[in-house]
């Protein structure tokens, strides 16, 4: 468990906050890039780390990051006019470029020269992986852009979603890195029980830090078929990778069946304390087997997300508990939830907005978790004598790979762990 001034240190995440500080030290996801699709499209409000920002693609194709609120009378940039290189406040007509700066002021005379002494805060972005990026950050201290596997990729072949979630972004990531709640939290077959994750329900974790951050395994053992290992890798602050091999039927009968490898991860992004946005991504890891759009909507739907189910604008809320069935869930799965995603974000936000983990009793099985609260401590504490946090190089990570995989008794997973390395 944290102390309480612990657990303030690691989940306050404003401007003036320590991991506020080190959040910025990284790119951060701020939008999709297809919520920005064309040059003079509408505006996209932006929360991230605690300041509301105004996001717009200017008549060239280039993306802007602002401060909300116009420095004139403060009215919402949001309502702004994107013409011409730069966004319009509707107010007065102050208009402001991707850098900020003040380009135009039709209410002031002809003469004057006021518009060279207004500066709007912005941000600078990068577009990889379907993403738009922030640097939040000193200039000086900008690093290379982002260099995860799945931003490299081509098109066809990654995918990437959003998720409100409203609850501080700690929570959020130690619900992801938990590796063992899948036995009760996600079994949506009361009547399977030859399921790996149902044989062993109590897998043997281990975690070894990196240089980006760390990599752990769930050990499971499944008998004589060997060793079932769910190795995952985290890059900081909010990156988890995860693989999953799943098999979709081929052929117009759809008689046979084929194995797809895919990469999955998650990034929680602090919005504010209370309020995260979860981007769900994944990557198709073969070349000959891109990701159709039929794939994406099957895994999407699965999850609970997308059309038929939540987009980044949830209606399954604490408000309404998640519309949970207690008849579906006596007779058919552990939660009486739909949804795999949504079932993650109800225990997650059901411990309310930011949790007291003083009052914790965590087990062997919170492996992960306690790694990760102490290296964010080590990386604050690091931070404070002048040291760059981890995972801010994407060379130290441009290679990483997580691992979804049956293996023998007698071969050790670090392996396994390095044997799985990016191509693309």
């Amino acid at each position: 468990m944290l102390t309480r001034d612990e657990n303030e240190l690691v989940t306050r995440v404003g401007p003036e906050t320590p991991m506020g500080q080190v959040m910025r030290r990284y790119w951060i996801p701020a939008v999709l890039a297809n919520q920005l699709p064309m040059p003079d499209c509408p505006p996209v409000r932006v929360r991230l780390l605690g300041e509301d920002l105004v996001a717009f693609r200017d008549s060239q194709g280039r993306v802007g990051l602002l401060e909300e609120y116009c420095p004139h009378r403060r009215a919402s940039l949001f309502l702004g006019r994107n013409e011409e290189n730069g966004l319009r406040c509707v107010y007065h007509g102050w208009k402001f470029d991707v850098e900020g700066r003040c380009v135009d002021m039709p209410n002031e005379p002809l003469d004057s020269r006021f518009k060279e002494k207004v500066l709007l805060q912005s941000y600078p972005t990068s577009e990889l992986g379907g993403v738009i990026w922030a640097y939040m950050g000193p200039r000086g201290k900008m690093p290379d852009p982002v260099g995860m596997e799945w931003t490299r990729a081509p098109e066809q072949h990654r995918f990437v979603s959003q998720t409100h979630e409203y609850c501080n972004f700690l929570q959020c990531v130690e619900g992801g890195i938990d590796t063992c709640h899948g036995s009760f939290l996600h079994n949506n077959d009361l009547s399977d029980q030859a399921a790996f994750h149902r044989i062993d329900r109590a897998p043997r974790l281990e975690v070894e830090r990196t240089s980006y951050g760390f990599r752990y395994v769930g050990i499971r053992d499944v008998g004589e078929i060997g060793t079932y290992l769910r190795l995952y890798q985290f890059v900081l602050p909010f990156h988890q990778f995860r693989s999953q091999q799943i098999v979709r039927r081929k052929g117009k009968d759809g008689g046979s069946r084929e194995a797809i490898p895919i990469e999955k991860g998650h990034m929680w992004v602090p919005m504010d304390d209370h309020n995260t946005m979860v981007y769900n991504w994944m990557l198709a890891v073969e070349e000959d087997k891109p990701l159709t759009p039929e794939f994406i909507a099957k895994q999407e739907t699965s999850a609970g997300r997308g059309p038929d189910g939540e987009t980044a604008m949830r209606h399954r809320t604490r408000e309404n508990d998640w519309l949970i069935d207690r008849e579906v869930q006596r007779r058919q799965t552990y939660t009486g939830i739909k949804g795999v995603n949504t079932q993650d974000l109800a225990v997650q936000e059901s411990m309310g907005p930011v949790v007291d983990r003083s009052r914790e009793h965590l087990g062997s099985s919170d492996k992960a978790i306690i790694a990760y609260r102490r290296i964010l401590l080590d990386v604050l504490r690091d931070f404070e004598q002048g040291v760059e946090p981890l995972g801010v190089d994407p060379n130290t990570y441009r290679k990483v790979r997580s691992a979804d995989i049956v293996i023998p008794k007698d071969v050790r997973w670090q392996e396994i762990a390095d044997q799985s390395v990016a191509h693309w």
